[in-house]
């Protein structure tokens, strides 16, 4: 009796973790790349603005629930993009997301950045973190790493 019921529970674990792994998506939210991406110096504060394109491989819809990524600005923290959305990610195809956050002038230099802002200075803008995607109730955690070069306007 003892090994009967060791077997049907074996043979339970088993069935479970095939039923959550086949949930998952089969693979990752690719990130592609920042378009339009600009340094705005109107208002006083610089805010940097884009759009980040990502593309979803996978034959079933899932949602962009958190943007979690630390914007570097010549090896510097800048700014971090830390957005909570309910977005959904349709199946097989490319999408944007709007990003946008306030450059701090202390950890650029102050200095720095009125000369770059008169002089039209390039800076070399690096994107890590991560996002989170969720896919029929399990949330899967997807990296993030873009480098590009702005001219701040």
């Amino acid at each position: 009796m003892k090994v009967t019921n060791k077997i049907l529970v074996q043979s339970a674990m088993v069935f479970l973790l095939l039923a959550v792994t086949s949930c998952l998506p089969r693979e990752q939210v690719v990130f592609k790349s920042v378009n339009n991406l600009v340094v705005d110096g109107n208002g006083g504060v610089p805010v940097l603005r884009g759009e980040a394109v990502f593309f979803n491989p996978n034959k079933i819809q899932t949602r962009l629930k958190e943007i979690k990524v630390e914007v570097l600005v010549d090896g510097k923290l800048a700014a971090q993009v830390d957005q909570i959305m309910d977005l959904a990610v349709p199946r097989n195809s490319e999408f944007t997301v709007p990003i946008e956050a306030k450059l701090s002038l202390k950890e650029i230099g102050l200095l720095d950045a009125v000369i770059g802002f008169f002089g039209g200075k390039t800076y070399q803008v690096q994107f890590t973190g991560y996002l989170r995607v969720k896919v029929h109730g399990l949330v899967v955690k997807v990296p993030v790493k873009y480098n590009e070069e702005v001219k701040l306007r």
